[in-house]
């Protein structure tokens, strides 16, 4: 992701904004080159802010008015290959027929994976894998449409030992598996917005017993990034109504693989022990069962 020249301004004083200007600096910290490209109406609307909120983020940030801003953001704007008139085209194009349509959610998620594997997103994958291998316990967390990438996480992780517990418990006791952690341990936290109150709650008790926190999020200014010791960024726009999170499960499954090769043998000897058992339960089948009569 391009940043824009105020990038690190916003971040450092997001937490001194009130909410309808964070709510504008963070669309911006995600999409800067519209600064340039559009008018300070649309950014708002795109933003789902008053256009005056614009102007005072822009003075809030130190320039004189949206017009010093919106300069500042000029060196930002990039092009693709195929360029913006191509783009658009395309998207009138199939905006007529479900294929168009799912041309263009494929081939956003391509670019978004594609994104992935920048050098800074490696070196972060990379060390957070090994904050993870050496822990003694890793907690998983996520949230409402988090908890499908949660869950990912802990159920591959499963396979290969015990060490993971998934903070999902019934009646309330999600929070329990706490009881006995420590400052060995790591909490593995999922949230993008809008975050999901109780991710937070739970990161926030975690970490006060001392659980070291590694976060996949959304924003250098997610609630999460601010109390994760190692942050992987993930895209979740979308060109539909709900936001993607093939990016965060993408991120889950690098994960699980980086995790399975610190230790090659005992990952195998954990994979053998567990086809063992789905075997002997009769897990899964080739064919439809036949009906017995």
């Amino acid at each position: 992701m391009q940043k824009g020249p105020l990038h690190a301004r916003i971040i450092e004083r997001f937490d001194d904004m009130p909410q309808q200007l964070q709510q504008a600096a963070r669309h911006i910290l995600e999409h800067p080159q519209e600064v340039a490209l559009v008018s300070m109406r649309e950014l708002a609307r795109n933003a789902g802010v008053q256009p005056s909120t614009m102007t005072r983020l822009a003075k809030f940030l130190g320039c004189s008015g949206y017009e010093e801003f919106r300069g500042q953001h000029a060196d930002v704007i990039r092009v693709s290959a195929e360029g913006f008139a191509a783009q658009a085209l395309r998207r009138d194009e199939g905006g007529a027929n479900g294929g168009g349509l799912a041309q263009r959610i494929l081939q956003s998620l391509s670019a978004q994976i594609a994104r992935l594997c920048e050098p800074d997103t490696l070196s972060r994958l990379g060390t957070m894998a090994d904050r993870l291998n050496k822990a003694r316990r890793v907690y998983v967390l996520g949230s409402r449409s988090c908890h499908s990438v949660a869950w990912h996480f802990y159920y591959v992780m499963t396979l290969l030992g015990e060490k993971t517990i998934h903070l999902d418990g019934p009646a309330g006791t999600s929070g329990d598996a706490l009881i006995r952690a420590s400052a060995e341990d790591v909490l593995l936290a999922i949230s993008i917005s809008p975050y999901a109150l109780h991710t937070l709650e739970l990161a926030e008790a975690a970490r006060d017993k001392g659980v070291g926190i590694v976060a996949i999020t959304d924003s250098e200014v997610s609630p999460l990034a601010t109390i994760a010791e190692h942050v992987v960024l993930c895209s979740t726009e979308s060109q539909t109504f709900f936001h993607t999170l093939t990016p965060a499960l993408a991120v889950s499954e690098v994960l699980c693989g980086l995790l399975a090769t610190h230790d090659r043998a005992a990952a195998l000897e954990e994979l053998k022990r567990t086809d063992r058992h789905l075997s002997a339960m009769n897990t899964y089948a080739t064919s439809i069962p036949r009906r017995k009569i």
